[in-house]
């Protein structure tokens, strides 16, 4: 399981466009996916569309009179996608912690009561400052993902976060890795590209290969309360977004080997100029790592899996492109225009 912050004290830079999005479309990558909404405005919640009565707030607020566990207020959006929803309360919550020893931890003990061992991914979007509720979340997460646009504004904006990362490691002896997402990319300006190689230059060991373009799809479908997904799976916000589930799913760490007996199966794939091919599918949850790692023998990639009988899709990632399997027939369109392969055991 990962646990997931999502964080920019600038407001405007698509982070909970991120958050609402980036989980819809791990879910629809068949992981399980909470999405925590730690931001008093609920923005996350109104762009879902949830109304509940209970909230976060009455998980971590030891003054409500409607005290609540974590999977009390757990509200079920869609098939493997769950919410934890907001409410503006949650704005006094702040002021409640001021004096309270251990404030920083409130979340992680929440999760810790929670044993949410049955999630794949647990999101939090954090609201727009540097207070108690944003360290509350990073204290939580194993990692953070910081959206940006291309403006210096928000270079100086990833910095001040930055900061906030080594006070959380000095004095709460906790460290995170982060990652930095350009999102609402203007194409059509050159100074979009300009900001852009600047982050590259300042960021590149820590900047995510997604780009979010700049689309109109997607505050339309926060607007009637939809994730992009259901509300136009083939824009190009969706697209972008599901590139970057992708991409997140990818750098996982090695899948489980498989303990059922299954059926030998080869997967080959000829493409001499590549320099490196995966194999990525249902069968291991999309990942790319060492061992989802063709190997070459005589301008072949050759991977063998054991698996058990039933339906896969599958794609190989030649030199970091997903592709299709040429030479099989067999194939179906995704929710995202794209073709992923068959197979039938």
């Amino acid at each position: 399981m990962r646990i997931i912050a999502i964080s920019n004290q600038k407001g405007g830079c698509g982070k909970t466009t991120t958050a609402i999005n980036l989980a819809a479309c791990l879910a629809i990558n068949n992981c399980k996916v909470l999405l925590i909404d730690m931001d008093p405005q609920a923005h996350a919640t109104l762009g879902l569309n949830i109304s509940a009565n209970l909230s976060i707030y009455n998980v971590l607020s030891k003054l409500t009179d409607k005290k609540a566990r974590l999977c009390d207020v757990v509200t079920t959006v869609s098939k493997n996608l769950h919410l934890v929803p907001s409410s503006i309360i949650l704005s006094t919550l702040e002021q409640e912690l001021s004096g309270e020893i251990g404030r920083e931890s409130c979340l992680l003990n929440a999760l810790n009561e929670f044993n949410p061992g049955g999630y794949d991914y647990i999101l939090i979007d954090c609201p727009p400052n540097l207070g108690i509720l944003t360290i509350n979340a990073i204290r939580a997460s194993g990692e953070l993902i910081i959206p940006t646009e291309a403006s210096r504004f928000s270079l100086e904006g990833i910095k001040q976060l930055l900061e906030i990362l080594e006070l959380i490691r000095d004095r709460l002896n906790h460290e995170i890795s982060y990652r930095v997402l350009v999102t609402i990319f203007d194409s059509r300006l050159a100074h979009s590209f300009a900001m852009l190689k600047k982050i590259r230059e300042e960021f590149s060991a820590n900047l995510l290969n997604t780009i979010i373009h700049i689309n109109v799809k997607l505050k339309e479908a926060q607007n009637i309360g939809s994730h992009i997904l259901n509300y136009n799976k083939y824009c190009r916000g969706a697209k972008d977004y599901f590139s970057l589930s992708r991409e997140i799913i990818s750098q996982e760490g090695p899948f489980p080997l498989e303990k059922e007996a299954g059926q030998d199966v080869v997967f080959s794939l000829t493409a001499p100029e590549a320099t490196e091919v995966f194999l990525a599918g249902d069968f291991n949850q999309w990942k790319i790592n060492l061992k989802s790692k063709m190997e070459l023998r005589e301008d072949v990639w050759v991977k063998r899996l054991q698996l058990k009988p039933g339906n896969y899709r599958y794609r190989f990632v030649i030199d970091g492109q997903w592709r299709q399997d040429p030479k099989n027939p067999h194939y179906r369109l995704n929710p995202f225009g794209t073709m992923d392969s068959l197979l039938e055991i």
